[in-house]
């Protein structure tokens, strides 16, 4: 008998069309509708047929046909199975297919066993690969007796060790399934295809069977479709075959073309194409684009054909639109701009197809700023939710030893509580973090934390709370520092860790935890983790986080309800026989759509090809028969983004064919009616931009500081407001959490170096003085945290300053001169129109020269230049000088002449010290110690006046490091135009 095998156009709307046949062959007969079984690709394709019979009936209540999703076949289908042959018997009687999670762990263990020195994680991600070897095999009915001889002697001598392990795998699975009672998915679904197919055609059912949607992707898909063909009531409709492409270019077919797998399943079934007769049923819709697409995915043999394309006319753009936008994000932007104005008119709907996720999420989230709420079909990782992020966090802590920025990122979680009121946790976590977490680390594990809250005595209150915790976190942590740990046992810590923590005052862990959709489908995972993990090996406790977070790979979680009646996001696969208004194909760059074929950890490319398996280039035939689908609707919108995190990006291949097929043809597509990436970025300005004025704080006069140190006199000239900040507001800036030790610690610990040998040499420098200097500042570094830049640059240079040091004071002491005074502090009060004023400073060392005294600053950063200290801008050393002349430092008597300013360039490299002495262009330093007490005088009287502001900047210099400009929103007035 001749197999009935029709074909409706994609422009048409498969479902719709379909839909249609269906009611016209049942003529009004409710029960005859009810009759048929129809076979759909998949459950989103039953969804999409019911909603078809929906529109066709007008809102009529239908007894609708059995609706069998062949790709996922379960175990409903078995209801399916009738009669009485040896092939159906043994499908009632087959064991279940186990569970992908159980498989994974299982080939896990396998490849552990291996003598490669591989962690658990990655023995995961490799048993997942192999599972899906084990499918594809099975799905096309081979052997993996097919592996002797597979490798030829020339390939790497890995892949002969792959194959041998592949070898030992398929003879001890087998065992394995046997022993568990259970199936491999493939295998069982391709034996109760086989099954029913049989079952078919041993006994012809009395009703009509149709297979519609389906592309025969595997050898038993192939035989059921083949006896669905051939049964008296029984056909089979393919979507958007074209009939009437060039012998030719049907010939030249290759893996890479839509029409491939419709070509090799009318092989299967031995139809001619030309055989095919169209569905009995009006095909409404927009555009016929058969010639367009044909043309487009012309086979690349036949592409000479382009230069002069037959047939095609400007009546095939219509509705077809292209969009290119810069960036990933402008792209999202537009695209939820398109399916927001559908719902303008009523009654339209609206689809992104796209195989890209990062787009499909980018897109529900510009949508709900409309309140519009779309659900992506793919669903959402279950890491990427509150709940999955939340697990990782808590194996995170666990993995870093309760480091400080670990801590700070899961006790700042939402869902952590630590069993009370989230506002008093969050408060207690606050103060841990300004008392311990910022700043160097601490040492590492709770017992770290608590030494450090101990020795910063934060009182009682903040160490029992964090005892508190310690008590939640520790086991878990414990565990996972350990060598060796059962991954059952840790992930039972991990949970219990998890809920303990996630505890309110009024709430418990787990009902906190579990009860939203993405707990849920964590609850699950965790329960097949615990089910699968009995009797998996010992670990090493560090690998536990990785290996859980390559377990949680491939989980979603998709919502309940909730998807939006007329709008969609969904994938190529998922948006087969749709119909839409308007279609936007998301996401055409080349390695998205179609996808870069994934390499393949278990077998190379040639041993694929010998093996009997599909070349990978067989999934870009299928992306390409989606798209070629999808891009036949009246009205489709194709989007790039030029650009996706910062990376170029090529368009896709078939954007590329579809510019030289209208060159070739004369022809261009419309420009959109619309500015839609103008639109897109309009929606985010404001109407108008007023630039922010830069702000001019007036405290009162007796809220103005009445003391500054010299060092602060010069941020005051440069920088005001940073004095306003921190000293009339009391602003202090926030260590950065795990801070390394940076250029000031260095200099600290440099000027106590050079201090304390000072104090210790006052008048003799020893045999050994450099070795000594050396030990002290050892000594100074060791007070600092350990890391790789002191070891390797800092220390270095200090011995490089220190033997510079020496050498320079032997030569001074010779010379009659020697320190008297180091780190002294220094005090002088001013009068002032607001009251006096107190100048205080340190200064680095005075010295006892035999002109008088030298005052000296160690500079291990940038010195100032000597213009810059004469101009005023810089007035430290000055002001020093100013201070010993009125008596301001101890031990130094009042009215000495100071004969000298030093700074002392400390910088440890190829130069590692240098003196650059002040030099006055006239007159003599004690003029310009009265020249900088004079500008410094005027400065209090100014800022004395109620009138006065602490401008940020007022010269538009900024100073080389301010704490306080982003406070200032320097960026924001200054780009505006103000000085």
């Amino acid at each position: 008998m001749t197999p009935l095998v029709y074909t409706i156009p994609a422009s048409g709307g498969v479902a719709d069309a379909l839909a249609r046949g269906l009611l016209a062959q049942a003529a009004g007969d409710p029960l005859a509708l009810g009759a048929m079984t129809v076979l759909l690709p998949g459950r989103r394709a039953g969804t999409t047929l019911r909603d078809a019979f929906l529109r066709a009936a007008e809102g009529k209540p239908l007894l609708l046909p059995r609706l069998l999703p062949v790709g996922d076949i379960d175990a409903d289908a078995l209801g399916l199975v009738a009669g009485e042959t040896p092939a159906v018997a043994e499908a009632l009687a087959l064991p279940p297919a186990i569970q992908p999670r159980q498989r994974q762990i299982l080939l896990a263990r396998l490849i552990l066993a291996r003598p490669d020195q591989i962690s658990a994680d990655q023995a995961m991600h490799l048993a997942a690969a192999l599972a899906r070897l084990l499918d594809e095999v099975q799905a096309e009915g081979l052997g993996f007796d097919r592996l002797d001889g597979l490798v030829p002697a020339e390939l790497a001598e890995h892949w002969q060790e792959t194959l041998t392990f592949l070898g030992i795998v398929t003879t001890h699975w087998p065992e394995m399934l046997k022993a568990l009672d259970a199936l491999d998915p493939a295998e069982w679904r391709a034996r109760l295809t086989l099954a029913q197919a049989e079952a078919w055609k041993a006994a012809p059912p009395a009703e009509p069977v149709i297979a519609a949607g389906l592309l025969g992707t595997n050898p038993a898909e192939i035989a059921l479709l083949r006896v669905v063909a051939s049964l008296p009531q029984g056909a089979l409709v393919l979507p958007g075959l074209d009939r009437f492409m060039d012998g030719e270019s049907w010939d030249q077919l290759d893996d890479g073309h839509p029409q491939q797998p419709l070509k090799r399943m009318l092989e299967g079934l031995g139809v001619d194409r030309t055989a095919v007769a169209d569905w009995p049923a009006p095909a409404t819709g927009g555009p016929d684009r058969t010639v367009l697409l044909r043309e487009v995915m012309r086979p690349a043999a036949t592409t000479d054909a382009w230069r002069s394309p037959a047939g095609l006319d400007a009546a095939a753009l219509a509705g077809l639109t292209r969009i290119d936008c810069a960036t990933a994000q402008e792209e999202a932007g537009v695209i939820a701009l398109l399916l927001r104005e559908v719902l303008e008119t009523p009654g339209r709907t609206a689809a992104l197809v796209t195989p890209d996720r990062d787009l499909a999420r980018r897109v529900a989230a510009h949508l709900t700023r409309w309140q519009v709420a779309v659900d992506d079909s793919a669903g959402r990782p279950l890491a990427d939710t509150p709940v999955g992020a939340y697990l990782r966090l808590v194996g995170d802590i666990a993995f870093r030893d309760a480091s400080p920025l670990s801590v700070l990122a899961l006790l700042k979680h939402p869902l952590a509580a630590g069993g009370e009121p989230i506002g008093l946790f969050r408060e207690a976590l606050r103060r841990l973090e300004r008392e311990v977490l910022r700043g160097p680390a601490p040492e590492p594990g709770i017992a770290g934390l608590k030494a450090a809250l101990a020795a910063s005595g934060a009182g009682p209150a903040l160490a029992a709370w964090l005892d508190k915790v310690g008590d939640v976190l520790g086991p878990f942590v414990d565990a996972v520092r350990a060598d060796a740990q059962s991954p059952a046992e840790l992930l039972r810590l991990h949970i219990a860790c998890a809920e303990a923590l996630a505890a309110t005052d009024v709430e418990p862990g787990p009902a906190r935890l579990w009860r939203a959709e993405d707990g849920e489908a964590a609850q699950v995972l965790a329960e097949e983790l615990l089910t699968g993990f009995d009797g998996f090996p010992a670990i090493p406790g560090p690998d536990w986080p990785g290996l859980f977070e390559a377990m949680m790979d491939g989980a979603v979680v998709r919502p309940r309800w909730g998807r939006h009646p007329r709008l969609a996001i969904l994938g190529p696969v998922e948006a087969r026989m749709a119909r839409f208004d308007r279609i936007v194909l998301g996401g055409l760059n080349e390695g998205t759509w179609p996808a870069a074929p994934a390499a393949d950890p278990w077998l190379s490319r040639p041993m694929r090809r010998d093996f009997g398996l599909p070349a990978p280039e067989r999934r870009i035939g299928l992306a390409a028969n989606d798209f070629a689908q999808a891009a036949a609707g009246a009205e489709v919108y194709l989007t790039r983004a030029e650009k996706v995190e910062g990376t170029p990006t090529v368009p896709s291949r078939w954007l590329l064919r579809l510019q030289a097929v209208l060159d070739g043809a004369g022809l261009a597509l419309t420009p959109p009616a619309r500015d839609w990436r103008a639109l897109a970025r309009h929606i985010d300005q404001p109407d108008a931009v007023r630039p922010v004025a830069p702000p001019r704080p007036k405290p009162p006069v007796e809220a103005r500081p009445r003391r500054l140190s010299v060092t602060q006199i010069s941020v005051w000239m440069q920088d005001p407001y940073a004095i306003y900040a921190r000293m009339v507001l009391g602003l202090e800036r926030l260590d950065p959490i795990e801070a390394e030790p940076g250029a000031s610690e260095r200099g600290t610990a440099i000027h106590a170096a050079l201090a304390a040998f000072l104090q210790a040499y006052p008048d003799t420098l020893p045999p050994d003085a450099l070795d000594r200097l050396l030990a002290l500042g050892r000594a100074e570094f060791a007070k600092l945290p350990p890391g790789p830049d002191i070891r390797t640059f800092w220390w270095p240079r200090f011995a490089r300053i220190a033997a510079w040091f020496v050498a320079t004071e032997a030569r001074l002491r010779a010379a009659g001169r020697r320190a008297i005074l180091t780190e002294q502090k220094g005090l002088v009060t001013l009068p002032a129109p607001g009251g006096p004023f107190a100048l205080s400073g340190v200064a680095d060392r005075i010295d006892q020269g035999p002109e008088g005294l030298v005052v000296v600053d160690y500079k291990t950063g940038v010195v100032p230049s000597n213009e810059q200290i004469l101009a005023g801008h810089q007035p430290q050393l000055p002001l020093e000088a100013m201070m010993i002349r009125d008596g301001g430092f101890q031990g130094v008597p009042e009215g000495v002449l100071v004969a000298g300013l030093e700074h002392w360039r400390l910088s440890g490299a190829a130069t590692a010290g240098e003196i650059k002495p002040v030099k006055p262009a006239e007159g003599d330093l004690a003029a310009l110690a009265e020249q900088a007490l004079a500008g410094l005088l005027g400065l209090v009287a100014r800022f004395d006046l109620p009138e006065t502001p602490y401008l940020s900047q007022p010269r538009g210099l900024a100073p080389r490091f301010s704490d306080y400009a982003h406070l200032a929103r320097v960026k924001e007035w200054s780009a505006g135009g103000e000085g």
